[in-house]
């Protein structure tokens, strides 16, 4: 179990992480997601042993994690940290960079580890290639293959997609997520991207201002909202009044919709003149008024401008957010 007990941080006078506290078992992967600047990249830092702690404890399976006033070498030997910057060797080939922690003395087992971590991430064509002649995405994937050679027990991942294509993003995430899991690795990933908590982790953390402000299952994390900010990380979204979807006497009651959760219907007191359609592939995003107020729906077609609709949401969806 990775225990984190009330830990807080400051750069010089600026407090970047604040009492932050949560346990992760063995195996579990886990998300944390937030604005830019809220304290996810430290966070992982913090837990990696790379920074000291103002506050607080860090243990992994009863061990505490210490920072480098007490490492000659910061970091933990259990775990494996994926930075942002990658930190390869740009003059050696990418078979070198994958295998520069690997034993020499079985060489027939270090070959065949390198060739299984590069078929994963789908770089086995570059085996022989230099480094420095790579892509951004592609030095990322190399990255996420080194990290994993020696099998840590616990994965810290920075961003570990944000360079890569998109079409290759979603088999690389499946393949990786599936031998985290087949092989009992616990993963807690900082990310951007919601597919990254919403599909592949068991839990999500919201951060906001170095603070935990949801620690759920993810699905819960996205189905129920606290909040606005919460809400906001999983894409567009509305604020609207109970009594425009259902009868109430609460006038004043407002509930979170995200844009997909709202469509059009024959009849609603949720009645909007539509203002712009944005085409995203499988539909539109519409931007439309409501009292003055601009609200996010989707349709599979485009509305005309200045056109007036009702819209309205499912009741199953209205009963959990109410």
């Amino acid at each position: 179990m990775l225990q984190v007990n009330n830990i807080s941080f400051s750069y010089d006078t600026q407090t970047v992480i604040n009492n932050v506290s949560f346990q992760l078992q063995k195996g579990q992967n886990l998300s944390i997601i937030g604005e830019s600047g809220c304290g996810k990249s430290t966070l992982l830092k913090l837990i990696y042993g790379l920074y000291d702690l103002n506050e607080g404890e860090i243990f992994w399976s009863q061990n505490q994690i210490l920072g480098p006033k007490f490492h000659l070498v910061p970091g933990a030997d259990e775990m494996k940290y994926l930075a942002q910057d990658f930190d390869l060797m740009p003059y050696t080939t990418v078979e070198e960079n994958v295998g520069k922690y690997l034993s020499n003395i079985y060489q027939d087992e270090k070959k065949a580890r390198v060739n299984e971590l590069l078929e994963m991430v789908e770089m086995k064509a570059f085996a022989n290639t230099k480094a420095k002649y790579l892509s951004g995405g592609q030095q990322q994937r190399v990255a996420l293959a080194r990290v994993l050679a020696l099998e840590p027990e616990v994965l810290l991942l920075d961003e570990p997609f944000s360079n890569i294509d998109s079409f290759r993003k979603g088999a690389l995430r499946r393949n990786l997520f599936a031998y985290l899991k087949h092989k009992g690795i616990t993963c807690i990933i900082a990310t951007h991207d919601s597919i990254d908590a919403l599909s592949f982790s068991d839990d999500t953390i919201v951060m906001k201002n170095g603070e935990i402000v949801r620690n759920d299952l993810s699905k819960k994390v996205y189905l129920e909202p606290k909040d606005k900010y919460v809400a906001s990380l999983f894409g567009e979204v509305n604020e609207v009044k109970l009594h425009n979807l259902i009868e109430t006497e609460d006038k004043e009651k407002t509930i979170l919709l995200y844009a997909s959760e709202l469509f059009l219907t024959d009849i609603s007191d949720l009645i909007v003149t539509i203002k712009h359609c944005y085409f995203k592939g499988d539909g539109y995003l519409i931007k439309a008024v409501f009292d003055r107020k601009v609200i996010f729906f989707e349709n599979p077609f485009v509305l005309p401008e200045n056109e007036v609709v009702c819209i309205t949401a499912d009741e199953e969806i209205i009963s959990i957010r109410r």
